[in-house]
């Protein structure tokens, strides 16, 4: 516990056990760093920083694209939660390196700040310059392996937490050409190691974009739901800009498009500049800069460069064809840019980020190459298009004319405030005075019914403002409409930072939480996603600074007699159940009953190993916790690898220390020496059959005699392995499958499920542990909640607004072009794409209110 009293310090000078000397200088070497401060090379250690691990892999595979020696990657997704990563580039060097003495291989993923990059002949433009890209996968990743195909020959080698793990290998040979990577991030270092497709598969979208000049077709693909795409798209970031206007109505068909590479003297060095840009009758803008296909999300010199450009030249464009009278003021460049969709994609030869994270671009160069290019091809077009030129700047003008009428009447309110007692909406049930903002919450309720019990429920520090009915949808509405709407007027008044780009004023914000709070039905639903759609377009910095929030009520109410417990999904509901009719129920185990505590530790642990086991399937083939618990019980160690053998081919002499078990379609091998073991075993077979074809986790083995799969079981798994056989679960019985038939022989059955008076034989504990968690309760009623306002006032509080208990989702921008998209799609007036979404999505619906 700190002393927050500056007068009444301890004296630390005479405490000797905590003198500053020498010996309290850390030095962190190699890799331990990164482990150390994660978020210093990454972000963070949430899903963004997960997936920029991703982002690093596939960026050297694209720096190979760039240099002309690539023209396929792919991007692989496993069942395990790894992520591989294979090209067709020149391939990592494997020789040694002529001052570490090492393999060049292992120096780029064990040292930081080593790599090609930094060699201007063997890379002209890469992403990643800072050469700690590869490394910091590396030392974030549980375990990392590593494929070269070169020369002719295979290589591998496999690290574990940014360690060594073998020693380079030669496993035979190959005509192709690249390197393959498949790693697994580390869960002692990251909040969630949970690969999200979506989020995957549209970077690799955006870079398949990005490099369709260079002739680069992307495929991405996920083991654990079948997904897979190929991307390519000949037409480079005008197919970017075409999709992103997708839903939308153009004011122009053709998509402007510049490009040149610009030749810097004084840096000798150049620069591509290209830029696609498409006007429609929205009302935002949507602008994604990439310097050297980095997405630069806060954008930089760049940015700036093209602004300048697009004002010059419109404003230019317009006194030439005498479209600005002479007293008429001229459209602002936030009036200018109102509709526009735009990609920018710059080549920098020596880029300079903020960060490791490469956010915003810093060289002061670029600016002026970009004006200058893009400002020369925008005159070009609109001296060759100027109907084009003409109906742009017709829109700025309205633009113009609407941000006008919008300050007056923001004035007009002003006025009318000042005259007031309160500019507060009046039905604004506000925080007790005094509280500090960093603690003060605003909940935006559907509903009066549901705003009363929220009132009447709430603490001093919260904030409430019913919302009758649906706000304007802001996607299709102009500026001075969406101030003229009730609704719309009282939240911004209750927020107090003001909306509209310049006005925005953090230092007004009121609260520190603004809660979206509507009920779990198509409504609130639709409502919920009007105020999401009102702040992602008019008030963006409050979701970029981490003020808005959505609350989750529940979906039940289960009871037992005197007990209420509140339940947000389905899943839960299971697991509350059986909390709740805990007394009722037992397993019997080989004569011995699990009931109470020891049954819901034993169930715990089932489950998770369930949940587990569900990630360790390799390549479309189950491996099963119970072969698994045999082999460690036989040979005191978990397998490492497995070999599949595949149908047709026979290898007979094949043997290990693992044993041979017969698969459905499958020979199987498991290995349990790890890397040596397995070089013998591969080595042996290669000596008996020299013809014999082997695949080693690449992205196509259908035609391979056999193939290497490397098993990676979880510390997690493990350790719930282990509880279990402290507890006495015959792990030999847990698939139904391999369960003996002897479990259904013995008298009465080896696993009995007592529910109440009734007794159920089953063959395998995950039969057990289905019907534990599935069986209906006859003491137990379940009560599904329809709306907020069928809540009393205490269960509102006890469920959706106490600090203590309540789920809160923080709203976040993972995405711009993602979150453009979609908003577009279901907010728009464009009716077809919206229909096009519903019709692909359809069967995903889980929980559809009819």
């Amino acid at each position: 516990m700190t002393n927050e009293n500056p007068n009444e310090r301890p004296n630390r000078a005479d405490d000797g056990s905590r003198q500053y000397n020498a010996s309290s200088i850390q030095v962190l070497e190699g890799l331990e760093a990164v482990r150390k401060r994660p978020a210093m090379y990454i972000g963070d250690t949430q899903s963004p920083g997960l997936h920029h691990l991703i982002w690093e892999v596939v960026d050297n595979s694209v720096d190979e694209a760039l240099q002309r020696r690539c023209d396929r990657i792919f991007v692989k997704i496993h069942n395990d939660g790894s992520v591989s990563v294979l090209d067709n580039g020149a391939g990592i060097p494997t020789d040694t390196h002529p001052k570490l003495g090492v393999p060049a291989l292992e120096v780029i993923l064990t040292k930081l700040h080593a790599g090609g990059k930094f060699d201007k002949g063997s890379y002209q433009v890469s992403g990643g310059l800072h050469g700690v890209g590869v490394s910091v996968v590396n030392a974030l990743s549980e375990w990392l392996e590593v494929e070269v195909y070169r020369d002719g020959k295979i290589y591998r080698q496999t690290f574990e937490r940014g360690n060594k793990a073998s020693e380079l290998k030669v496993l035979g040979e190959t005509d192709k050409r690249g390197t393959l990577i498949r790693f697994h991030a580390d869960p002692e270092v990251f909040d969630t190691t949970e690969v999200v497709w979506q989020i995957v598969h549209r970077r690799m979208r955006e870079l398949a974009y990005l490099m369709g000049s260079f002739d680069l077709e992307i495929t991405v693909e996920d083991e654990r739901t079948g997904a897979k795409d190929k991307l390519k798209f000949p037409n480079g970031i005008v197919d970017f800009v075409t999709g992103l206007n997708r839903g939308k109505n153009v004011l122009h068909d053709q998509v402007i498009f510049v490009q040149k590479d610009y030749y810097e003297a004084e840096r000798d060095g150049t620069y591509g500049v290209e830029v696609a840009m498409q006007y429609n009758d929205g009302y935002n803008e949507n602008i994604h800069c990439f310097v050297n296909n980095i997405n630069t999300t806060e954008g930089g010199t760049h940015l700036v460069g093209f602004k300048s450009a697009l004002t010059r030249s419109l404003n230019h464009f317009a006194k030439k064809n005498n479209l600005i009278k002479d007293k008429e003021k001229a459209p602002a460049g936030d009036d200018l840019r109102e509709g526009l969709t735009a990609v920018i994609s710059v080549k920098v030869p020596d880029p300079q980020f903020e960060s490791q994270t490469k956010i915003r671009l810093g060289n002061r160069e670029v600016e002026s190459i970009v004006t200058n290019v893009v400002g020369e091809g925008l005159r070009s077009f609109f001296e060759e298009n100027p109907r084009v030129g003409k109906a742009i700047f017709e829109k700025a003008r309205e633009a113009s004319r609407a941000r006008e009428a919008a300050r007056r009447a923001r004035e007009q309110v002003r006025r009318k405030s000042a005259m007031e007692s309160s500019s507060l909406p009046l039905k604004l049930a506000d925080c007790h005075k005094g509280t500090p903002r960093s603690e003060a919450e605003l909940f935006l309720v559907e509903g009066d019914s549901a705003g009363g019990s929220a009132i009447t429920g709430r603490a001093s520090f919260q904030a409430i403002l019913p919302l009758r009915g649906k706000i304007l949808n802001v996607e299709k509405a102009p500026i001075h409409k969406v101030m003229d709407h009730r609704e719309i007027e009282a939240i911004v008044s209750a927020v107090g930072t003001g909306f509209v780009g310049e006005e925005f004023d953090e230092d007004k914000i009121r609260y520190s939480k603004i809660i979206i709070m509507t009920d779990a039905d198509v409504d609130g639903s639709h409502i919920r996603t009007l105020l999401l759609t009102f702040f992602y377009r008019k008030m963006p910095e409050l979701i970029r600074r981490g003020h808005i929030f959505v609350a989750q009520p529940p979906l039940y109410l289960v009871e037992k007699g005197k007990q209420q417990l509140y339940v947000h999904n389905e899943r839960d509901l299971a697991m509350t159940q059986f909390e709740l009719g805990l007394g009722a129920v037992q397993i019997v185990i080989d004569g011995r009953e699990l009931s109470g505590g020891k049954l819901r530790d034993a169930v715990e642990t089932l489950r998770g190993i369930r949940d587990e086991a569900e990630n360790i399937s390799s390549r479309g083939n189950s491996i099963s916790i119970s072969e698994l618990v045999r082999l460690h019980e036989e040979f005191g160690r978990w397998p490492t690898h497995r070999l599949v053998l595949r149908p047709g081919a026979s290898l007979p002499e094949l043997t290990g220390k693992g044993g041979i078990t017969k698969g459905q379609d499958a020979t199987e091998l498991y290995v349990l020496g790890g890397e040596d073991e397995l070089d013998e075993i591969v080595a042996a077979a290669l000596k008996d059959h020299p013809d014999l074809e082997i695949s080693s986790h690449g992205t196509s083995d259908e035609g391979a005699d056999l193939v290497i799969e490397s098993l990676h079981l979880s510390k997690k798994l493990r350790q719930r392995l282990q509880h279990a056989s402290e507890l006495g679960l015959p792990l030999e019985l847990f698939d139904p499958e391999t369960t003996d038939q002897q479990s259904l022989d013995t008298e009465g059955g080896r696993i009995q499920v007592r529910i109440g008076r009734e007794t159920t034989v089953v063959d395998s504990l995950s039969k057990a542990l289905k019907l534990v968690l599935t069986a209906p309760r006859k003491d137990i009623e379940i009560k599904r909640f329809k709306g907020l306002g069928e809540m009393e006032a205490s269960q509102l509080w006890e469920s959706t607004m106490d600090p203590a208990t309540r789920i809160l989702y923080k709203v976040e921008l993972a995405d711009a072009q993602e979150a453009d998209e979609l908003f577009t799609i279901l907010m728009g007036s464009v009716v077809e794409p919206r229909r096009e979404f519903i019709e692909k999505h359809a069967l995903e619906v889980s929980n559809l209110d009819v």
